[in-house]
């Protein structure tokens, strides 16, 4: 087959279909209110880092004219007005939903979002004293002077446009609002009914006390937004110089080439042109919104009402067999156990972590680590374990995209604490999630590993779907030392027997597997396929798995992102079915489960179907040998399987359809799993 000829969706176009079901959760009834206004953000703050990384590598591409076309197989600039036409119908969906639904929801239940149009005296007096005390003093005009350059407008600033106006002259200025502002204020309460204002709204209302000097007949102010570039071009070299060009590359991001001008759509034509000819945008970058943007600043909106406004909170639940008031390593010697989190406490791996720490037993500790979270107790953990004498090695991907800065911090304060700090490997990103403890047991080394689909970030497990497995399987752990062994001189590992590694292992052992599959179909033997990841977009897989598809395999895939892949499409993929599950959790986990002619072989990994993680990046697939731990992914998967009020069918029609399945009971995957884990207690 050829792999240009095969059916696909354009990955850019695939992944707004994605963030379209992201907005079918806050478009539906039955989500919580609260919870809507939060999908709203997350739409919002997903479409962000589309325009500062995808769409500014498909601008760059456009640039390359006939030659682009020519490397892609698609026209770039064909794509870039596809993308315009679906965000500007995204973009009117989100406001008609904002302004025509949500906010008369709200009202209902007594909650009312106050403009500065809408305040009467009482409310007026209480904004105006809040602004002269907490935000006079961080509002400083800039003030456009003809003559004068524009200013360099901040990468996803929002700033108040200014028109002041005296007969018929007038002059125009900037205000920038600043992250670090509280976007939301709960005005005081009257008869039981509840009153915010939003921080755009207080400043609108008190315009005359930060152009008092100014004489004026009339003022009026509209929010715009810039998103640039945010495509780093950095040396390859791991080396201080390394991460010196990192950290003038994240200051080059704040300049980066404006990509997307949002703007209120009321703002007079005359100001939209002043605007455009003094960035230097094109048509294509303007999208028209409403006069509340940065939206994803909602994702905090304050829940004033009732607790049913909000989604139930689920305490997470204890892992049988595990104990915060036993050792853990003395258990997972044992046998394996699973943490699913955020179901179950991901305080078990800072648990086994702080273990590790102070155990005398215990000499060294290998970690990946590519996001962390803000006041990390795992930093806290691993600092604490160099204290105690333990060899403490940590590789920080300082590549993590937008988690850059935070990564130089860390690893400045993990070397000053003594712990050796590694900077990756040359031109590979280390994605994978593992960490492998060596204790001294009867004179012996033994290992005690960690493996997981998700980051070590404590933050970030309360919200993601992972897998975290704890073993001290030899098959496993041995592997693991040599993964550790080769990281540590900066090359790959090879000849691994159980673990499966990209970029050397993972496009060939994906192919026999699935190779096997394709065999055992031919040979009449039953054969099939699960896969759930968060994206698809690698063509040679996808030709794999169509040429599996056309041998009668049956292919079923979760995959909650990005489908490059068409299931359904006659000749071609004919046995792939696919769903994607959006839900109050962000679905996280990898995994590969492989029929083997009956005797099922099962994988969880780091990674994607995406050509960066195969072929470009340092990922870990581990295989799951515990029998016990088996059934219990194999059922979650199959109650994921099942879900018919969460989960979207991916189809040629990209029209997000609800999935069906033969019950009639419904199936929402994420409450039936909580309850079956509960429940095996």
């Amino acid at each position: 087959m050829d792999v240009k000829k095969i059916p696909l969706i354009n990955r850019e176009i695939s992944w707004l279909y994605f963030n379209d079901r992201v907005l079918q959760e806050a478009s539906d009834p039955t989500v919580p209110l609260i919870d809507r206004i939060r999908f709203l953000a997350i739409f919002s703050s997903n479409l962000d880092e589309f325009y500062r990384v995808r769409v500014a590598t498909m601008s760059r591409l456009a640039n390359l004219n006939e030659k682009a076309k020519e490397l892609l197989g698609y026209n770039p600039k064909k794509v870039l007005n596809q993308i315009k036409n679906i965000v500007v119908k995204q973009e009117r969906k989100f406001y008609n939903l904002y302004e025509n639904i949500i906010i008369k929801q709200l009202a209902e239940e007594k909650i009312f979002i106050l403009n500065d149009k809408q305040l009467n005296v009482t409310r007026g007096a209480f904004v105006k004293s809040y602004f002269r005390e907490r935000l006079l003093a961080t509002l400083v005009p800039i003030m456009l002077d003809e003559g004068q350059p524009f200013p360099e407008l901040r990468d996803r600033g929002v700033y108040f446009f200014v028109k002041l106006t005296k007969k018929q002259k007038s002059r125009y200025a900037l205000i920038e609002i600043r992250d670090s502002l509280s976007r939301f204020l709960v005005l005081p309460e009257t008869n039981n009914l509840k009153f915010i204002i939003l921080l755009d709204d207080i400043i609108r209302y008190s315009l005359e006390d930060i152009f008092f000097i100014f004489d004026h007949d009339n003022i009026e102010a509209y929010s715009i937004q810039l998103t640039r570039d945010a495509e780093l071009d950095l040396d390859k070299e791991v080396s201080e110089k390394f991460i010196d060009a990192l950290s003038k590359s994240l200051q080059k991001r704040k300049k980066g080439k404006p990509m997307r001008l949002l703007y209120d759509s009321e703002m007079p034509l005359e100001m939209v042109n002043y605007i455009v000819k003094n960035i230097g945008l094109h048509a294509e970058n303007l999208i028209p919104g409403n006069r509340y943007l940065n939206f994803k600043n909602f994702i905090s909106f304050p829940n004033v009402g009732r607790p049913e406004l909000e989604y139930a909170w689920y305490p997470p639940l204890p892992v049988e067999g595990l104990s915060f008031g036993k050792s853990l390593m003395e258990l997972i010697a044992k046998k394996d156990y699973l943490v699913s989190t955020p179901y179950q406490s991901y305080d078990y791996v800072i648990h086994f972590l702080r273990e590790a720490a102070i155990d005398p037993k215990v000499k060294e500790i290998n970690i990946t680590l590519y996001r962390m979270a803000d006041h990390s107790h795992v930093i806290h953990a691993l600092i604490n374990a160099a204290k105690n004498g333990k060899k403490v090695t940590c590789l920080v991907e300082l590549r993590a995209r937008f988690d850059e800065q935070n990564n130089i911090t860390y690893s400045s304060r993990l070397e000053e604490e003594g712990v050796s700090v590694l900077y990756g490997v040359p031109n590979y990103k280390v994605h994978s999630k593992i960490c492998l403890v060596t204790r001294v047991e009867k004179g012996k080394q033994v290992h005690y590993a960690c493996f997981s689909t998700g980051n070590f970030n404590e933050k970030t497990a309360k919200i993601y779907a992972d897998h975290t497995l704890f073993t001290a399987n030899k098959k496993l752990t041995d592997d693991l030392v040599e993964v550790f062994k080769a990281l540590k001189q900066n090359s790959l590992a090879k000849g691994l027997k159980h673990l499966i590694v990209s970029p050397i292992d993972s496009r060939p052992a994906i192919y026999k597997l699935i190779d096997n599959e394709i065999k055992n179909a031919k040979a009449g033997k039953e054969a099939y396929m699960i896969f759930k990841m968060n994206s698809l977009a690698d063509e040679q897989v996808i030709n794999k798995l169509y040429q599996a598809s056309n041998a009668g395999v049956k292919i079923k895939m979760i995959v909650r992102g990005m489908c490059c892949l068409v299931p359904g499409v006659k000749g071609w993929s004919e046995n792939i079915e696919v769903i994607s599950i959006v839900d109050k959790y962000l679905e996280h986990a990898r995994i590969h489960i492989y029929c083997n002619g009956g005797k099922e072989l099962m994988y969880l990994t780091s990674a994607d179907f995406m050509t960066r993680n195969i072929d470009n990046r340092v990922e870990v697939g581990f295989p799951i040998y515990d029998e016990e731990i088996k059934k219990e992914i194999r059922d979650i998967i199959d109650i994921q399987l099942e879900d018919n009020t969460k989960a979207r069918e991916i189809n040629s029609q990209n029209n997000n359809k609800y999935h069906k399945t033969k019950s009639d009971m419904p199936c929402r995957a994420q409450i039936d799993i909580y309850n079956y884990l509960k429940h095996k207690n």
